[in-house]
């Protein structure tokens, strides 16, 4: 749906519940808005969900629901009904002028109303070595990074005492041979359900009031060392895998200095419970401004608020272009794809995009075209992220490359064979050479220019 003018009528800046419903609720009122996404920083598009497994207190899914699905649920919908997307980092804002301007990685917007939901982003303990062990013993993603070879059958720590922590624990005894759950406090500030269901977890031990004070290790995480905040004795705990859980920091960094914010960095509201900020025509929606309950539901509604407060302003000062739709009735959001291992059967060699070590091994041994391989793990929020931008890639470089997925969780043995330690991790082989390897999310551009780096060497 193209932009009634050079001028946006509402702009949302950030995803997950709060973003991806503040648009569902603007497309429906026929605003074409559109929604920056946010790439890297303070997070990944689709928010903190994109790292929670199974979400069980959201309504309307009584056997609960992976994270990262919800999100792309709620991505399609407002999607379908007209929102548009920029999967781009939003650099800077200024509110200081009308319309308001917004800075995307190299592209200058301007809107007439905005609706910020930045959300939070995973707080750090900053302990000493913590950089050398990040991503090689400690993450702050147990979903993503729990499957991994290097943490099976290994004991494993997890960090805090809320919903977070206590969820982090339970889905690690799948993998860990223990789970210790670290808890300064002398309780649980999670819900009862999830205190509970920990609790009751004789593969899981909690250390009370204890706090980490150091790490220790070589190449990969050994242990880390407790003191007991009471009385100051410390204990050195031998773990191969430590998971952060210890609450989040608000992304306000755009509009620190535009806007009021509290000592903790969250956005204060100009009145109590209205989405309304110091700036006429700009609304919150979600954590940046919630201290308090941060949920997705709570989000959600905060999102479903701001939209209409947004509509109601635009109507109000006679600023909206409502666009015209060809239909009343949306086309159904897409399906996303699925793809089965390859087998004997089923393997091509002329595929774009295959899974599973089979196919793995044929494209290696066989094929002169370049191979992409990404390891995934279920549930994990940026390996969703990713995917589709390596899918396009493949499609637009028409058939000079072959992709190959591997699920870490089913096929672990390939995982430990690459050295893989996380997911998602990509592995670009040209000539049965590794020629590029990256952890985590990159952007199609950076996708591409690697890609074609490894082309140009058969040209």
């Amino acid at each position: 749906m193209a932009s009634p003018s050079t001028t946006e009528n509402l702009v949302v800046v950030g995803s997950g519940p709060a973003g991806y419903t503040a648009a569902l609720y603007a497309a429906r009122a026929n605003l074409a808005p559109l929604l920056i996404t946010g790439f890297q920083e303070g997070g990944i598009p689709g928010g903190q969900l994109m790292t929670t497994t199974h979400v069980e207190n959201f309504p309307g899914f009584p056997q609960g629901i992976l994270g990262p699905e919800l999100m792309d649920r709620m991505k399609a919908q407002a999607v379908r009904w007209g929102t548009r997307l920029l999967e781009a980092d939003a650099n800077q804002l200024d509110l200081s002028q009308r319309p308001f301007t917004i800075q995307a990685q190299g592209q200058h917007l301007r809107s007439h109303a905005l609706i910020l939901a930045t959300g939070a982003r995973a707080n750090r303990l900053h302990l000493p070595q913590e950089e050398c062990f990040w991503s090689r013993g400690i993450s702050a993603c147990a979903v993503c990074d729990g499957a991994t070879p290097q943490f099976r059958h290994e004991p494993l720590a997890v960090v805090g005492g809320g919903d977070s922590a206590c969820e982090e624990a339970h889905a690690l005894t799948k993998y860990g041979s223990h789970v210790h759950l670290i808890v300064r406090r002398n309780r649980l500030r999670a819900s009862k359900a999830m205190a509970d269901r920990v609790l009751a977890n004789d593969q899981i031990t909690l250390h009370w009031e204890h706090e980490i004070v150091a790490l220790q290790g070589d190449d990969w995480l050994a242990a880390i060392e407790l003191r007991h905040r009471p009385n100051g004795a410390t204990t050195t705990l031998p773990v191969r895998g430590l998971f952060y859980a210890i609450g989040h920091t608000p992304n306000t960094g755009l509009i620190q200095g535009q806007l009021p914010l509290d000592g903790d960095g969250y956005l204060v509201p100009q009145r109590p419970g209205q989405p309304d900020t110091a700036v006429s025509g700009v609304f919150w929606a979600g954590d940046l401004a919630d201290r308090r309950w941060r949920q997705a539901i709570t989000a959600a509604a905060t999102g479903c608020q701001a939209a209409l407060a947004a509509e109601a302003w635009l109507t109000e000062q006679n600023l909206a272009v409502p666009v015209s739709r060809k239909t009343p009735e949306p086309e159904p959001a897409p399906t996303p794809p699925k793809v089965s291992p390859a087998t004997e059967e089923t393997y091509s060699p002329t595929a774009l995009w295959q899974q599973g070590s089979y196919a793995l091994r044929r494209l290696y041994h066989d094929s002169p075209d370049p191979l992409v391989v990404i390891y995934t793990a279920p549930g994990c929020g940026p390996c969703h992220v990713l995917k589709p931008q390596l899918r396009r890639v493949v499609e637009e470089l028409a058939g000079r490359v072959h992709a190959v997925e591997i699920n870490i969780e089913a096929e672990p043995h390939i995982a430990q064979q690459a050295g893989v330690s996380g997911t998602p991790t990509t592995q670009v082989f040209y000539n049965k050479e590794l020629r590029q390897q990256w952890r985590g999310v990159k952007q199609r551009r950076m996708v591409r220019a690697v890609l074609e780096k490894v082309l140009s060497l058969g040209d």
